[in-house]
């Protein structure tokens, strides 16, 4: 189960990288024209609906790629199966057609039905989809129809299945979504203690990679808070001044600051002949953190080495969240509490005293840096540069540098290492990857050499499993995973 729930957190990956260019059009666009009504600029008015076409169709983005991602060899046709389910699901669920199955006005149908257009049911329809395609791709059918054999089979059976799924959520679908919202209002309820303790679970799923699912609660239209639409405003989506973005503004002062003192601080703590091994690491994830808001580069390098730390560093998260929810400051995202994204949300229409990030990263930069400093040196955690001798790899200097060794992104070289040390292909059985790790399955985990593999430059390893491994590369994770691919096929 833990197998499935990471890969359909990764899947889900796929539709949310698409965020980005939505944050960049909404924001520019805001930024020329505040009220993006298109009274002031027509060109502003073009951007943020550019943007809002993205943000208002995230559930079909989400069948979609969760039909792929969820596919044994991320295949489009199971895509486009998602989008089958999604269109059958939503159509037969729809107010007007609840209501024409009750033989009741559509005023009378319950709520739910009015949110049946989430990305909780477009996560259900890639499922459907991916499931589907994973067992009829190769169908084989009698020669009158073999037409219709193969791929061509799995949009006609996820039609029927999504048909049997609609008739179960007719009846499911209130008490599910009746459940998600007083979940989502329990939380509210409590005001900044609730975004506290959102962001503070957020970071603690980070090594499951399940704080994808809890995301979608809080940011999407899931159970009725929506934080990311209603602070941009997209679709007719209403926020409250000063109570919506509660659910992304603590991010920004632990992303663009926090982590990166912890960083600098995780550095000076470092064993004087080991501080030049880790600079590049510490350096680059510190950088990624700031502006891009991708942070599992840097949390990976102590996560499992000082887990305590770790721990240190979800309370803080949750400190900040409840912080920023209690000051009248909100900043919101598309993609990541970054730089970017801070800096293009200022005009959002539910934006409240952005520039007070600066002030409240740079207070929770010196509590980071002395709590991890002094964590660090008391406990003897051993984070990065402080590992014992024995465990070091022959050629340190090559540990960790990606800086000087991969300076020419020899990614091919990188996969040839890690390949190496995961025991050769012929101990590889299955090879994916999330937005910034290799999730591969092997067949040994006794023949796996992670001295090896850190060779490579990679910042951590993590063996959720008997037979699974995950190798944390960072945010170029893609193109150390097909030159894996190309290692793993040739030849066979």
């Amino acid at each position: 189960m833990m197998k499935y729930l990471q890969r359909l957190g990764k899947s889900l990956m796929l539709p949310v990288a698409c965020l980005p260019v939505a944050s960049i059009f909404m924001g520019i666009g805001y930024w020329i024209d505040p009220t993006g009504m298109g009274a002031n600029s027509v060109l502003a008015a073009f951007l943020i609906k550019a943007g809002g076409a993205l943000i208002d169709n995230m559930a079909i983005l989400f069948a979609i790629g969760v039909g792929v991602g969820m596919s044994d060899d991320n295949d489009g046709t199971a895509g486009l199966a998602g989008l089958v389910s999604w269109l059958i699901i939503t159509t037969l669920l729809a107010p007007e057609a609840v209501a024409f199955f009750k033989g009741v006005d559509v005023s009378e149908v319950a709520f739910a039905f009015t949110k049946i257009k989430t990305q909780f049911t477009g996560i259900i329809s890639g499922l459907i989809g991916a499931s589907c395609y994973n067992r009829f791709k190769k169908t084989k059918l009698p020669d009158a129809l073999s037409f219709f054999s193969g791929k061509r089979s799995v949009a006609i059976v996820t039609a029927a299945t999504s048909a049997l799924a609609a008739l179960v959520l007719f009846f499911v679908w209130p008490v599910v979504f009746n459940a998600l919202v007083s979940f989502g209002e329990s939380i509210i309820s409590t005001g900044a203690v609730g975004s506290g303790i959102y962001m503070f679970l957020n970071r603690l799923l980070i090594p499951t990679g399940l704080h994808h699912a809890l995301n979608s609660v809080f940011w999407f239209d899931v159970a009725g808070i929506n934080d990311i639409a209603n602070f941009w405003g997209t679709a007719g989506a209403v926020g409250t001044k000063g109570v919506t973005g509660m659910y992304m503004t603590g991010f920004f002062p632990i992303m663009m600051f926090g982590l990166p003192a912890g960083a600098l601080a995780m550095y000076h703590t470092a064993k004087d002949k080991k501080k030049k091994v880790v600079y590049g690491l510490l350096l680059a994830t510190a950088i990624s953190s700031f502006f891009t808001g991708v942070t599992e580069p840097l949390e990976f390098a102590f996560m499992f080495l000082a887990p305590g730390l770790y721990f240190i560093h979800a309370v803080l998260t949750g400190i900040s969240g409840v912080v920023c929810t209690l000051l009248p400051v909100r900043s919101g995202f598309n993609f990541s509490a970054g730089f970017v994204d801070w800096f293009l949300s200022f005009k959002a229409p539910m934006a409240e005293n952005p520039w007070m990030i600066i002030p409240i990263g740079l207070a929770f930069a010196l509590v980071y840096y002395v709590v991890f400093r002094f964590a660090i040196v008391k406990f003897n955690l051993h984070t990065p540069g402080r590992e014992e001798d024995e465990v070091e790899i022959d050629n340190t200097s090559k540990a960790l540098d990606n800086s000087s060794r991969f300076s020419n992104n020899s990614f091919a070289e990188k996969a040839e290492i890690i390949l190496r040390g995961l025991g050769g292909k012929e101990n590889l059985v299955s090879i994916d990857n999330c937005i910034t790790r290799l999730r591969l399955e092997i067949k040994d985990q006794s023949l796996v050499d992670e001295k090896v593999i850190k060779s490579s430059g990679i910042s951590g390893i993590i063996r959720p499993g008997k037979n699974s491994i995950q190798i944390v590369v960072g945010t170029q994770v893609q193109f150390v995973a097909d030159e894996l691919e190309k290692l793993y096929n040739s030849n066979r």
